[in-house]
């Protein structure tokens, strides 16, 4: 028998079929679509084509072990290894925050801004970049823009540089007062991905799988968004663009500190793509000329 017949598309089906049920008994909320994941991970083709894959030797021994990882819920990205982020595949790993698709919307927003700035070169920053999915989004999109990725974590850093070699990546504080104090009042575009999840032991298994300090912010979810937003205040030029992505139950909470500080206008709310209130944007206001004095 040959490494490539070692299974029969039929037996390769009943595989399928019996991973999903066990990933459906674990919690799994989409188990047909991680099991094929999985085994298309393995046979190293599109999801689309692995029954039209002729299974290798020990691909079912290899196939249940990683069904028994996702099963004890561990994050499919870590098991692969990678997390699709619009039209790239990053890598990602234990250590790194894994890219959720809805940060797809801001990045998008993000990119159409910058598209759209008179800079040269037009400027963006990405706040806690994280494995740098949106700080690659914005400079693939808008190649010849300066882009800076933000993020205080080692490690994280080290997946965005792997992510996105092009993309100048800065270790640093979202919300420390004095970071990149050499773009003072330069910058066109601010995209923040803080971490903003209130603290709460009641989330699924995989959230807990991100760095801590990547998810939680307070008992709030709002510390992160409380600093940064005098940061990217000092930081953006008149009209520059700010946007925060947060959780789906602070969206006024956000808007709130946004309009508190004052630089900021035309506050708005985005949704992603389950219409969820998820992204606040806002613009910085001009700068005021100086009043004649009335003698």
């Amino acid at each position: 028998m040959s490494a490539r017949s070692a299974l029969r598309p039929s037996n390769l089906r009943q595989l399928l079929s019996e991973a999903a049920h066990t990933l459906a008994q674990a919690g799994i909320d989409t188990p047909d679509n991680d099991a094929r994941l999985l085994a298309a991970h393995l046979l190293e083709v599109a999801p689309l084509s692995v029954m039209f894959t002729d299974p290798y030797e020990s691909f079912a021994e290899e196939f249940s072990q990683l069904i028994a990882r996702r099963a004890a819920r561990e994050p499919l990205q870590h098991i692969t290894g990678q997390a699709p982020f619009g039209p790239h595949t990053l890598a990602v790993g234990p250590g790194v925050f894994i890219p959720r698709p809805e940060t797809e919307v801001i990045a998008e927003w993000g990119a159409s801004l910058l598209a759209d700035a008179t800079s040269n070169p037009p400027t963006a920053l990405d706040l806690g970049t994280g494995s740098g999915a949106i700080a690659l989004y914005l400079s693939e999109a808008v190649p010849g823009a300066r882009v800076v990725g933000v993020d205080k974590q080692e490690t994280a850093l080290e997946y965005a540089k792997r992510n996105a070699p092009k993309v100048e990546f800065v270790r640093g504080d979202m919300t420390d007062p004095t970071l990149l104090g050499e773009l003072d009042g330069a910058v066109d575009v601010i995209v923040a991905n803080p971490p903003y999840v209130p603290e709460t032991p009641d989330l699924d298994p995989e959230v807990y799988h991100d760095p801590h300090e990547a998810v939680f912010s307070g008992a709030d979810g709002m510390d992160a968004i409380r600093g940064l937003v005098p940061v990217a205040a000092r930081l953006l030029k008149p009209g520059g663009h700010l946007g925060i992505e947060h959780d789906d139950t602070t969206s006024e909470a956000v808007q709130d500190v946004v309009r508190a500080h004052g630089a900021f206008g035309d506050v708005r709310v985005i949704a992603d793509l389950t219409g969820r209130a998820r992204f606040v944007v806002a613009s910085k206001l001009p700068l005021c000329p100086p009043q004649p004095t009335i003698v």
